[in-house]
């Protein structure tokens, strides 16, 4: 791991005072927005959704993203950077879009210790399963409008409100390659790892890790497309190495700490980092056991308990956690590369920040 220029208290510090000051900022966001929206006087349905919107919005964890917009644009200043919260605002809506549509397709019936959007409209609409699902699509697209048309009517300046509007476009689309990928992977049984990569990069790297770090350079008037290589290689680092760890988590994690049961994804039939890497060390007969857990939904506890045992007994977890360390290592070399180019304090952010996706525990 690379040394960091601050301690990581001060860098934790840092995250908690951006979780704070963002939970207050999106809160008046969504009390304006019920003010702004234009919506006939009439409907019911709109300004529910909007209730859905906020309170699944409002229930947000971490804020990582968040943290690595203001992270960015404090690699180029110390100054507070007005444009800065406007970005954050955007990646948030387009997380919320997100999280909204994989509840949909994985049918989900939580998210974030609450009801996902999808099962709250099944629990209004009983009767009416198609309009539930129909309400819950519109609902996460609504999320995503929104997270563009806050970027088009903030105040910087119109090149960078256009540059801004540009990367979150390019995420987003980025993003829903990836969840296209995503499916498509699970269809195939010979998934080399290389896929895997390239599945993280397009779902998850690329709009929570890159796309984040490009607004906050763009807030504080730097052009990101000048290293965009280098920025591109630090992100599919960290977005491989965090869905390592979530698929790590999942079958290897502590149910109690995560608060759901493992093997959700054996369970859903994904062919992940974890499934490969058991795959690949299973003898024939426990590839059968695997293959067998592979996509039921009635799958006990104890079949979990028996993928777990092979997975073990072959070394899986040593391995994946060493591959785990491995490319987060590479992520914090790629970030001290910045030190001759950026303020040194924040890119000890940026060094420190695959390694506490090491360390998280869900």
């Amino acid at each position: 791991m690379t040394d960091t220029a601050v301690p990581t208290t001060q860098i934790r510090a840092r995250l908690a005072g951006y979780e704070s000051r963002f939970s207050a900022l999106f809160e008046e966001y969504f009390h304006t927005l019920g003010t702004d929206l234009e919506v006939p006087s009439f409907s019911r349905f709109t300004p529910e959704c909007l209730n859905l919107l906020r309170d699944l919005s409002l229930r947000g964890g971490k804020r990582m993203r968040v943290a690595l917009v203001y992270e960015a644009a404090g690699l180029v200043t110390d100054e507070p950077v007005g444009a800065a919260d406007v970005a954050a605002l955007s990646v948030e809506l387009l997380q919320t879009h997100g999280l909204i549509h994989d509840d949909i397709i994985d049918d989900s019936p939580t998210r974030r210790n609450g009801p996902s959007t999808y099962h709250a409209y099944q629990y209004k609409f009983p009767d009416h399963p198609q309009a539930a699902i129909g309400l819950a699509i519109l609902a996460g697209d609504l999320a995503l409008a929104l997270s563009l048309r806050i970027l088009l009517e903030s105040t910087a300046p119109t090149a960078i409100r256009q540059a801004m509007v540009e990367v979150q476009t390019r995420a987003a689309s980025d993003t829903f390659v990836g969840q296209i990928l995503d499916l498509e992977r699970d269809f195939s049984p010979a998934t080399d790892e290389e896929a895997l990569h390239c599945v993280a990069d397009y779902k998850t790297a690329r709009y929570s890790v890159l796309a984040p770090i490009q607004l906050g350079l763009l807030a504080a008037g730097e052009q990101p497309a000048v290293i965009e290589e280098e920025l591109r290689r630090y992100a599919r680092l960290v977005g491989i190495s965090g869905q390592m760890r979530d698929d790590y988590l999942d079958l290897f994690g502590d149910a109690h700490v995560m608060g759901k049961p493992l093997g959700a994804d054996i369970r859903g039939g994904r062919r992940n980092y974890t499934v490969h890497a058991i795959l690949a060390a299973a003898k024939d007969a426990e590839k059968t056991v695997v293959e067998s857990a592979l996509g039921d939904q009635n799958c006990t506890e104890e079949t979990i308990a028996a993928v777990r045992e092979i997975a073990e007994r072959r070394g899986v977890p040593a391995k994946m956690r060493s591959d785990m360390q491995r490319y987060a290592e590479l992520a914090s070399a790629e970030a001290a590369d910045w030190r001759p180019r950026w303020r040194r304090e924040a890119v000890a952010f940026f060094e420190y920040l695959p390694q506490w996706a090491m360390e998280r525990t869900r």
